[in-house]
């Protein structure tokens, strides 16, 4: 036997259980397990004795949609061991579009799927597809058909229901994206223009995803007070359509009194549908700092929310709102407080703003928090990205732990970003199991490989075992864990010896190769 790559005498982990073997790749798989494999000739022959071996981890909730146009080495991702990203949750994407919405699905994204080299020479999802295929990415891509860019291109950005037309329209656009490649319908049920859905509207959105067997991920209405409710919605939407049900980056924000009853609700939506979803290991969210205005804030897109910003009667009415709430809105000002959102990102005039706290900016300006809000998103154009910080630690780890969620990083690439954008699958591996034991490493392979290939349905990947695509992990047990921190957020972890993706090393020895091996699902020419 010859070989590509022979990786001997190392711990191989999966969904049963450890055992020591010889890896071997040739022709971008693993053409054999075993113990000391015959091989005659390797061109790459790495000592795998005191390492563990893992099929490439799955990010199953990545904003890197664009980002690979900028910087299509993807070194974040990388370098703790993603070799295949589901990108487009949250409803939020840049494709399908239209001549008409292009330049608000531009603007929208800007805070969460920052990009300067994105060409935006695309209107369908296939055309997307293709154009992110030829920036030739070293992870590999699997995109969500969102919801809200299917909605912005068939009605705008108004705040009302579909009529029948416009309902068969979206249903044409999200079964043509689905056909193109896409593995999952996704939905952000608090950005616009989706968040202005009802339960109806959902119900013939999940009828398309049934036919085609993808799942539903989204980002439920209210994470905060209304969070059983909100996931109760998407259950029923499930139940009555068919389709798979996994629900993003599950949470509670400044309701841990909820935990149990969270954790029965999972449980028993289980027995009726198939419910999956995902967590990432810490108690703060990352998203666009406009996600803290009121729902009314969008109706019309975003020219008319920035009108607003800079009407003296609709700001006093938002500041108002941020303030006492609004019945059935998740209200993350009120929920996190000023002094627990941090700036990460903040365009034109007020770059300077970043990694300040709402509450020190406020101080500066002499500003109320509300209004200092409505001032930056004015002035940066919407350009505005923030960390909220939402729940101890001890809450994310007891979710984690008793709920079985797979992992998403969730990681936005923002000037000041998350460290979960670097440190997610080092914090589930490296501190949650072998740091703490509250996992075991069989675990580990279910929530971040095994069990994500089987929800996209990539049966090629998933498993350290013959035949299957050699996206591989091998990393150092001692060293590897997570060091990245919200002040110091750009640190890739130690102790990561090797990840290759379809055979190819792409990090080796604590560095980037250069290699640029990733496919996307669904691209001419992309093998997936």
């Amino acid at each position: 036997m010859e070989a590509a790559l022979l990786i001997t005498d190392v711990d191989v982990i999966d969904e049963t259980g450890v055992r020591t073997a010889d890896v071997a790749v040739e022709g971008g798989r693993i053409a054999a397990v075993g113990p000391r494999l015959p091989v005659e000739s390797a061109r790459d022959r790495i000592d795998g004795t005191g390492r563990l071996l893992f099929p490439g981890f799955i990010d199953l909730h990545a904003h890197s949609a664009l980002r690979a146009f900028d910087d299509p080495l993807l070194t974040a991702k990388i370098a703790q061991g993603f070799t295949t990203e589901l990108i487009c949750p949250d409803g939020l994407g840049p494709a399908p579009v239209t001549d008409a919405t292009l330049a608000s699905r531009r603007r929208y994204l800007q805070g969460l799927e920052p990009s300067a080299s994105a060409p935006w020479n695309w209107r369908g999802t296939g055309e997307y597809l293709g154009a992110l295929a030829g920036a030739r990415p070293a992870a590999n891509m699997v995109a969500c058909v969102p919801h809200s860019a299917v909605r912005e291109a068939v009605m705008g950005n108004a705040d009302r229901r579909p009529d029948a037309r416009e309902m068969a329209a979206m249903r044409d656009l999200i079964e043509e994206s689905l056909a193109a490649g896409c593995r999952a319908v996704s939905f952000g049920m608090i950005y616009a223009p989706g968040l202005y859905a009802d339960t109806e509207e959902l119900i013939g959105i999940a009828e398309c995803a049934a036919k085609f067997d993808v799942p539903l991920v989204p980002h439920v209405r209210n994470e905060a007070a209304g969070v059983l409710e909100s996931i109760a919605e998407f259950v029923r939407v499930a139940e009555l359509t068919g389709a798979a049900l996994h629900v993003s980056h599950v949470k509670l924000v400044g309701v841990p009194e909820l935990l149990a009853d969270l954790i029965d609700l999972l449980a028993s939506a289980q027995d009726r549908i198939r419910l999956t979803f995902d967590q990432y290991p810490y108690g703060a969210g990352s998203t666009l700092l406009s996600a803290l205005l009121p729902p009314y804030a969008f109706d019309g897109g975003p020219t008319a929310t920035l009108e607003r910003l800079r009407d003296p009667a609709e700001r006093e009415r938002m500041g108002r709102d941020m303030h006492r709430g609004i019945r059935g809105w998740e209200n993350l000002f009120g929920a996190c407080g000023p002094d627990n959102i941090v700036i990460t990102q903040a365009g034109g005039p007020r770059a300077g703003d970043m990694s300040k706290t709402v509450a020190q900016i406020a101080g500066e300006t002499g500003a109320d928090p509300a209004f200092a809000v409505l001032d930056l998103l004015s002035e940066t154009e919407l350009d505005a990205a923030m960390i909220d910080h939402y729940s101890a630690e001890s809450v994310v780890e007891e979710i984690f732990v008793r709920s079985g969620a797979m992992v998403g990083s969730d990681g936005v690439f923002n000037p000041h970003p998350h460290p979960r954008l670097y440190g997610t699958a080092p914090k589930v591996l490296g501190r949650f199991a072998l740091r703490e034991s509250l996992i075991t490493l069989p675990d580990v392979v279910t929530r971040m490989s095994a069990g994500p290939a089987r929800l996209l349905g990539l049966d090629d990947r998933g498993a350290v075992a013959d035949g299957l695509r050699a996206d591989l992990v091998l990393i150092d047990p001692r060293r590897y864990i997570d060091s990245a921190t919200y002040a110091d957020p750009h640190r890739t972890p130690d102790g990561v010896d090797l990840v290759t993706v379809g055979g190819t090393p792409v990090w080796r020895a604590g560095a980037h190769t250069g290699a640029r091996p990733g496919t996307v699902t669904g691209a001419t020419g992309s093998e997936c």
